[in-house]
């Protein structure tokens, strides 16, 4: 059964990861003179900065139904995790691969380049941790899937945010460490120009991949694919329900509506057919906890559409 991961852990742990890095990257980019570390150094700040809004998101989105909102502020945390990921692609990779276009008609030898290596080693630790932190949550949710396959069908937009943010924050990284190498090595800077172009070309990359997956959240999806398939095979086990002629989801942030149009076994007493309903939603609920609103249709027809 496919589950949840703590979303506010993984958030944290990046938070505390990212800001940690973004000082040190800037105290080594101020030191080295290097384009790859500036923007690294740009994009940490930004990943500070989104992991604040998602956290705001996450807040708001545990704000109760009311009048002008009867089904909740759910998808709050789409919109912000959306907002999030247009950052990721300006912020951080649009700038970067601004920053590397500057360098390579501007090249500048780096300067104390032992900075940028010994900021980056840390910060591919630091951002290791913050990883691993997000694939344990990943995995409480992934129920065996492949990681491609949990990033398409998840519906924890903060979840999948952090998981494109750490894991561009960790290859980024050992892009800005490759191109300071090479450019020391070959003492050629057009190497950390071209370092942070990769880092803007990755980041840009990802930031459209997670924008993807937020945009369908945004619009309305059904609840994981998976989960959907064992609420069905929830539904037509009961002995109330003679069978599920339609079943509509809705992911609502951590909570979902049902609708469901069955034939029930009840066909005599309006009372009792009202009784197996209620039975079966509570059932539903307990089962289903995340199911917050449910709508249920009885049909008792034999050729029922």
């Amino acid at each position: 059964m496919a589950g949840n991961g703590d979303s506010t852990r993984a958030v944290l742990f990046a938070l505390g990861a990212n800001l940690a890095i973004a000082l040190a990257k800037g105290v080594a980019a101020f030191f080295t003179g290097s384009s790859a570390m500036l923007a690294e150094t740009v994009h940490s700040f930004a990943d500070c900065g989104n992991q604040l809004l998602l956290l705001l998101g996450m807040r708001q989105a545990k704000r109760p139904p009311s009048p002008e909102y009867p089904l909740g502020y759910g998808k709050a945390i789409y919109f912000w995790s959306f907002l999030v990921a247009l950052m990721l692609f300006t912020v951080g990779g649009m700038f970067s691969l601004y920053e590397g276009m500057h360098k390579l008609r501007h090249a500048e030898p780096l300067r104390q380049w032992w900075w940028a290596v010994g900021v980056l080693l840390f910060g591919v630790v630091a951002e290791g941790v913050s990883m691993r932190a997000c694939l344990q949550e990943v995995a409480k949710a992934r129920a065996g899937r492949s990681l491609w396959r949990w990033f398409r069908d998840s519906r924890q937009s903060e979840l999948v945010v952090i998981f494109g943010e750490d894991f561009a924050a960790l290859l980024g990284l050992v892009f800005a460490l490759a191109a300071v190498l090479l450019s020391v090595v070959t003492g050629n800077p057009l190497w950390d120009a071209i370092g942070s172009l990769a880092i803007g070309a990755l980041l840009v990359v990802v930031a459209v991949l997670v924008a993807v997956e937020v945009k369908a959240m945004l619009i309305g999806q059904s609840v994981d694919p998976g989960r959907e398939a064992e609420l069905r095979r929830f539904l037509e086990s009961r002995a109330e329900v003679v069978r599920v002629i339609s079943l509509i989801t809705l992911q609502l942030g951590n909570e979902v509506m049902v609708s469901v149009q069955a034939q029930m076994r009840e066909r005599g007493s309006a009372d009792a057919l009202l009784a197996q309903i209620n039975a079966v939603e509570r059932a539903m609920k307990q089962a289903f906890p995340e199911v917050r609103w449910s709508f249920f249709e009885p049909d008792t027809r034999e050729g029922a559409d």
